[in-house]
């Protein structure tokens, strides 16, 4: 091999190799002290793309979990009103009973009127009964509510509270909070009225049930798949630190060693001098 001055190509190899395991060896850092693996795009452009989608859906059904959840208290909301509106139809078939009895006089009827009247302002304020500003009891013709139950939105698969019209005659209650039902004793006020009305609640009650059930599967299974999309997206962004570490002792020793033969190609260039001296 000739002897030049002008050219250490041994430098120059070395130099190379060691900015190539320097650069490796702060990649490697970098992943380590970040805990991902992507630290830049260029590590990994497609798995970037990926991973961003992944990140986003999970979020959403995170998102969607919390709106399933605010729909549920909703329900249990709707239920605990429909509840207290069974017992005071019970009181009120109650009250029907007792008033039926020929041996009570004038005033003893008066008063069963009396609680009576009480009952029904009591059924016209459950009927008003709201959750967090949303009516809990629609209105004749008014539409339910429609709970997103997918990250994407799909109307398809969302869930829908049916409207439960309280105040309905025929559905609900409203043959006992009629204006011409003014006591025990008037005329459109019957024990099978009073029935029927229990039935109806029981009805919204069971129905209610059921969205809740529901909800609940809905939930659970957002649960399950945010699980899924945050596993799938740390398989491609997180770094596996013992892969990582044995790496970085790789490129450790690798920078040590080029700085040690960088040095030595450098001072092959005195075999020049000597020989001229």
């Amino acid at each position: 091999m000739s002897v030049v001055i002008n050219t250490n190509y041994s430098a120059t190899v070395a130099s190379n190799n060691l900015a190539s395991s320097n650069a490796m060896l702060q990649r490697s850092l970098n992943r380590l002290s970040s805990g991902s693996k992507i630290v830049t795009p260029s590590d990994d452009a497609g798995g970037l793309a990926v991973s961003m989608k992944l990140s986003a859906a999970a979020k959403r059904q995170g998102a969607v979990a919390s709106n399933i959840g605010n729909s549920v208290s909703y329900l249990q909301t709707q239920d605990g009103a429909l509840k207290v509106t069974a017992k005071v139809l019970d009181r009120m078939s109650e009250l029907k009973t007792l008033y039926a009895d020929p041996t009570k006089n004038s005033s003893d009827l008066a008063n069963y009127d009396s609680e009576f009247t009480a009952l029904q302002s009591q059924l016209t304020s459950l009927v008003a009964e709201k959750f967090n500003g949303v009516t809990l009891f629609g209105s004749s013709g008014a539409a339910g509510l429609t709970v997103a139950v997918t990250e994407d939105g799909s109307t398809t698969s969302a869930v829908t509270l049916a409207n439960r019209e309280l105040s309905s005659t025929s559905s609900g209650i409203g043959a006992l909070t009629a204006t011409t039902v003014t006591s025990l004793g008037s005329s459109g006020l019957t024990l099978s009225a009073i029935t029927s009305a229990i039935q109806n609640v029981a009805t919204m009650r069971a129905q209610n049930g059921a969205e809740q059930s529901r909800l609940g599967f809905a939930g659970e299974l957002l649960t399950t798949n945010k699980a899924n999309l945050e596993a799938a997206n740390s398989r491609i962004v997180d770094v596996d630190v013992a892969q990582e570490s044995t790496q970085l002792a790789r490129w450790n020793t690798l920078v040590q060693a080029g700085t040690a033969m960088l040095s030595q190609a450098n001072q092959s260039a005195q075999t020049a001098l000597r020989l001229i001296s």
